[in-house]
C-alpha cells in the first residue's frame, strides 16, 4: 500500500542524508519536472536534497539528454535507459501505472506551465478531454508537494518555485 511505499522512500532518504551528513556532501534530488508537476514523489522522501538538478527537465527530455550524455560511449548503461520508468518501490511497478506515458503528460504539462494555456485550449488542440482535466488536477492538486521541494536549476521561464507561483493549495481550481 502507499503507505508502505512512502515509508521506503522516506527511509532511503533519511540513509542518503546521513551520508550527505557524514562526508559533508549535498543530496542531489533527481525528482524532474513532470515528476514535481503531477506530484509523483514522495514528501521528506525522494523528493528531499539540497539541489534539484533536474527540477526543470521534463522526464522525456531527461532521456534525450541520457541519449546525448552516451552518444559514442556509454557513460549511462543502456539497460538503464531502456527499462521502462519506475519508482521502484512495489514489485514490477511502473510510472505508467499511476501516470499517463510521460510522450503524452508531457506536451499536456509544456502547454499547462510553459504556455499558460487553459484546459479548452489545450483541448482544442486535439488531446483527449478527460486526460487534459486529469493531469491539470494533479498539478492544482500538488503544488504544497513542489513548495517544499529543494531549489530548482532554472532553465526555463517557468521553473517550479521561481517561475511559476501559485498558491499552495490549488484544489479551487477544478
Amino acid at each position: 500500500d502507499v503507505t508502505e511505499e512512502n515509508l521506503q522512500a522516506r527511509l532511503r532518504a533519511l540513509i542518503l542524508m546521513a551520508f550527505s551528513n557524514k562526508f559533508g556532501y549535498i543530496l542531489l534530488n533527481t525528482s524532474n519536472k513532470s515528476e514535481a508537476a503531477v506530484g509523483y514523489g514522495t514528501l521528506y522522501g525522494d523528493m528531499c536534497g539540497g539541489l534539484s538538478v533536474l527540477g526543470d527537465v521534463y522526464k522525456t527530455d531527461v532521456y534525450k539528454l541520457a541519449h546525448y550524455l552516451n552518444r559514442g560511449t556509454s557513460v549511462i548503461p543502456e539497460n538503464i535507459i531502456l527499462k521502462p520508468p519506475s519508482a521502484e518501490l512495489r514489485p514490477n511497478q511502473k510510472d505508467s501505472d499511476s501516470l499517463p506515458l510521460y510522450e503524452m503528460l508531457d506536451p499536456i504539462l509544456q502547454l499547462y506551465i510553459e504556455e499558460q494555456q487553459g484546459p479548452t485550449e489545450i483541448i482544442a488542440q486535439g488531446y483527449d478531454a478527460q486526460l487534459v482535466k486529469r493531469v491539470l488536477k494533479m498539478v492544482n492538486a500538488n503544488e504544497y508537494k513542489r513548495h517544499q521541494t529543494p531549489p530548482i536549476l532554472r532553465i526555463s521561464k517557468k521553473a517550479f518555485g521561481s517561475g511559476r507561483r501559485m498558491p499552495i493549495v490549488g484544489k479551487y481550481l477544478e
